[in-house]
């Protein structure tokens, strides 16, 4: 069983199940898989699919979107190609390509220079901030901040997406973080702290926001 979406014809796999309900997902934008009841013909299944044909298409849309998305590495501002050759050892940035043996390896490459590169500012900012208590320093994915700053117990934590950003939005965050040890909140004062060892400050957010 096949549909066409955009000219793009996507095959239907039919996965047999003893589920109550049909469910329906696209494994990739070529593969859509169809959860039914073995009791479900194959003729009822079509006539659901197009029953349900503009939700879909739109459906597919977000996975060819999301399959694009994947296609790209973002690292520090810039975009790069993702290439796997399945024999690299080491990451390596070559043109607008990065080049990696496989999907987990990029991600292990991710994850160690969120550290060295979070630490390495952060170990470089912090001594223009006097009379500030020693913190530990934590990286996560976090979907709607930045930056944390957790008074009760000094720890800050970075949002591992600032790799994808130019350098200088890292230390704006880092900056505005350690500037929450004199001001727990957005005050005056407070943005008067982060203005003073960041002056743009207003347009960092605003490419943060971007």
């Amino acid at each position: 069983m096949q549909l066409k979406i955009d000219d793009i014809i996507v095959n239907v796999e039919i996965i047999r199940k003893n589920n109550k309900n049909l469910y329906m997902r696209f494994r990739d934008k070529f593969t859509l898989v169809v959860t039914a009841n073995p009791f479900v013909s194959e003729r009822e299944i079509a006539k659901i699919i197009e029953k349900n044909r503009k939700s879909l298409v739109k459906m597919w849309q977000k996975k060819e979107q999301e399959e694009q998305k994947d296609a790209f590495f973002c690292y520090l501002g810039k975009t790069y190609t993702r290439i796997f050759d399945g024999v690299t050892k080491k990451v390596e940035f070559i043109g607008d390509n990065v080049i990696a043996k496989d999907e987990r390896a990029l991600a292990k490459f991710y994850k160690q220079e969120c550290v060295r590169i979070f630490t390495y500012e952060v170990n470089r900012i912090t001594p223009y901030f006097k009379n500030i208590p020693p913190f530990a320093l934590k990286i996560r994915t976090m979907k709607t901040r930045w930056g944390v700053n957790n008074r009760g117990n000094n720890t800050i934590t970075l949002n591992s997406e600032l790799l994808k950003k130019d350098i200088d939005l890292l230390d704006y965050v880092i900056i505005h973080e350690l500037c929450h040890f004199y001001e727990a909140n957005h005050s005056p004062r407070f943005w008067a702290w982060v203005s003073k060892y960041y002056p743009d400050y207003k347009l960092a957010r605003k490419r943060l926001r971007g």
